[in-house]
């Protein structure tokens, strides 16, 4: 179907389980979720793709109108599902697409039977009684230098963001993910990330929701985790004893093993 292909979805695992669909964040694609998503291949039918602008999707289908809010991102993950006839959905997002899947379950809550919400932020910018780890002037600074040069932008932030410094392979891969980006997209999509403001959709949240965060992390400061299990309805915050905005490739294991307990947790309250 023209959608998975736009999406470059894959599918793996056991095709007859309940689905597990993977989605990451800014900068990224699928594979960011290679440490991760083979883990729950035994037990759930397992779906990746990359969101158009990304990876190997198709490019030519990256309109701004179109993705000028996380909104039309939501939509293209409601469009895969339905392609593939997905129900009870065991929606995984890592940053941005944390958002991208809630703002997806508040549409169409019957599709969905869990959200796993990897360092997530509804607004990054601080507000009134609300801290979201950077000032206006920081974010506007940010997009500024972006414009300038992006790929000097990318060598200065993706340390900041992987926040491992003794491993410093993590922070290479992901500037290469960065670098491999078309700068034009990421420009746009870093405008609609960062300047984006969702905190309102939190508290329509039907789904149980589990919030994953690093206890150390520059970009979702623990004020945001905390924020979002207080406005999101059902909702389970588990700060991950590691640092860095991307405990999948950083710390796997442990993620898989917060995930593993969760949704092995819910089934049992289910039964």
């Amino acid at each position: 179907m023209e959608v998975l292909k736009r999406n470059n979805v894959t599918v793996s695992g056991a095709a007859d389980k309940q689905p597990m669909v993977f989605v990451h964040g800014f900068g990224c694609d699928q594979r960011m979720w290679r440490l991760v998503a083979p883990a729950f291949e035994a037990d759930y039918r397992v779906v990746l793709l990359d969101l158009v602008g990304a990876g190997q999707s198709d490019l030519s289908a990256y309109d701004p109108e179109r993705y000028r809010t996380l909104d039309g991102h939501a939509l293209d993950v409601l469009a895969v599902i339905e392609a593939l006839g997905l129900r009870e959905v065991v929606f995984v997002g890592h940053s941005v697409s944390a958002m991208i899947g809630v703002l997806a379950a508040n549409k169409q809550p019957e599709r969905f039977a869990r959200l796993v919400l990897v360092g997530p932020s509804p607004r990054y910018i601080n507000d009134h009684g609300y801290q979201g780890g950077f000032e206006r002037a920081d974010i506007e600074e940010l997009l500024e230098a972006m414009d300038s040069n992006y790929l000097g932008w990318s060598g200065a932030i993706t340390p900041v963001i992987m926040g491992n410094p003794e491993r410093p392979e993590l922070t290479e891969e992901l500037n290469d993910s960065f670098c491999s980006t078309d700068p034009e997209i990421a420009r746009h999509f870093a405008r609609v990330t960062f300047l984006s403001d969702n905190r309102a959709d939190l508290p329509r949240v039907q789904v149980p929701t589990l919030i994953l965060q690093s206890a150390h992390d520059a970009i979702a400061p623990r004020t945001v985790g905390s924020y979002m299990q207080q406005h999101i309805p059902s909702s389970q915050l588990v700060l991950l004893d590691t640092s860095g905005h991307c405990p999948h490739l950083s710390a796997p294991e442990a993620t898989i093993a917060v995930i593993e307990n969760y949704l092995a947790a819910e089934r049992m309250h289910l039964v």
